[in-house]
C-alpha cells in the first residue's frame, strides 16, 4: 500500500442483487458508509464514526452478475484540519494503462457527536393536507427496488415539502462489528427512498442522493426493528434537491439525523 490505498476484497452478498439501478445491481451507498466506518476506525480508534461529515457518492460501483467477491481500494489520510478522510476506489485496468475511480467519500471527525448542534426535526405524523402513497406501487413504479431493499412500510405520506413514513430493517446477519455503534443500514436506505419519492413531486426526474453534510447516529438501529422516518424538503435548484431527515422509534427518540442530503439525476451516472 506505498500509494495509502488498501486492497479489499468485498464480500457480495445476495440481497444486493436487489439493489438495483439502471438494470445493473449497484453496491448501495449505505453499504459505503459501513465499509468505510469500519475501515477508518481500524486504523484510527480514536474518530467518532457516529459522525460523518460532507458525504459524498461519486460513482456508480456496479456490482457485476454471479460473482462474490469485487476488488476495492480504501484510502485513508488524516486531513489538514484534523479530520480523517475515507475513500471507497476502484480500479478499472485498460490495455496500457489503469485508472482509479471514486465511488464514496467520508469525512470523519475527532469530535464526538454531543459536541456538534442537530436541528430538530419533529418526528410526528404531517399535518393538513397529504397524498398517500402505498408502497407497494411506490416499490413498483418509483422506486423499483427488489424485496430486501423495500424498507418503507404500508403508506407513505407527502405533503408539499415533507414526507413521513413507517420503516422496518430485514432481519440479516450484521456484516461487521461497527453495526453495532452505527446501526443496521437499512432504514437510511429507507428514508433516502422516501426522500426520492417527495423528490419526484417536484422535479421531473427520479432524484437519487449524491452525498449529504453530515449524519449523526444517536443511537443504532436495529435488524428486524420498526421505525419511522420524516424527511423536510429545504431547497431547490434545477438540477438538485436539498432534503434534511430523521430517523426515531415508535416512541419520537431519535435514532439518526441527516443534513443536507443532495439529489439529483443521475440517469446518465453520479457526479456529472
Amino acid at each position: 500500500m506505498s500509494d495509502g490505498r488498501i486492497p479489499v476484497s468485498l464480500a457480495i452478498q445476495p440481497w444486493y442483487q436487489d439493489h438495483c439501478f439502471g438494470g445493473k445491481a449497484v453496491f448501495p451507498a449505505v453499504e459505503t458508509m459501513l465499509l468505510l466506518a469500519s475501515q477508518a476506525a481500524g486504523l484510527y480508534p480514536d474518530i467518532d464514526i457516529r459522525g460523518m461529515e460532507d458525504v459524498r457518492f461519486a460513482k456508480f460501483l456496479e456490482i457485476p452478475a454471479r460473482t462474490t467477491t469485487v476488488p476495492v481500494l480504501i484510502e485513508c489520510a488524516v486531513n489538514a484540519d484534523g479530520r480523517v478522510r475515507a475513500r471507497l476506489l476502484s480500479r478499472v485496468r485498460f490495455k496500457t494503462v489503469s485508472r482509479i475511480i471514486e465511488h464514496g467519500e467520508i469525512l470523519f471527525s475527532l469530535v464526538g457527536i454531543d459536541s456538534q448542534p442537530v436541528p430538530y426535526i419533529d418526528p410526528a405524523p404531517l399535518s393538513g393536507p397529504v397524498t398517500e402513497v402505498n408502497v407497494e406501487q411506490l416499490y413498483r413504479e418509483l422506486v423499483p427496488f427488489g424485496p430486501n431493499y423495500q424498507t418503507l412500510q404500508e403508506t407513505l405520506y407527502l405533503s408539499e415539502h415533507g414526507a413521513w413514513g413507517k420503516l422496518k430493517a430485514p432481519q440479516l446477519p450484521p456484516l461487521d462489528s461497527v453495526q453495532e455503534i452505527i446501526g443496521s443500514p437499512f432504514p437510511l436506505d429507507g428514508a433516502f427512498h422516501a426522500a426520492c419519492v417527495l423528490g419526484q413531486q417536484m422535479v421531473d426526474f427520479v432524484p437519487f442522493p449524491v452525498g449529504f453534510d453530515r449524519r449523526t447516529i444517536f443511537c443504532p438501529t436495529q435488524p428486524g426493528s420498526c421505525y419511522i422516518t420524516r424527511v423536510i424538503a429545504v431547497s431547490k435548484t434545477n438540477d438538485e434537491l436539498t432534503f434534511d431527515l430523521g430517523i426515531f422509534d415508535n416512541g419520537g427518540q431519535v435514532y439518526e439525523m441527516v443534513t443536507g442530503v443532495r439529489m439529483r439525476d443521475v440517469s446518465k451516472g453520479i457526479g456529472k
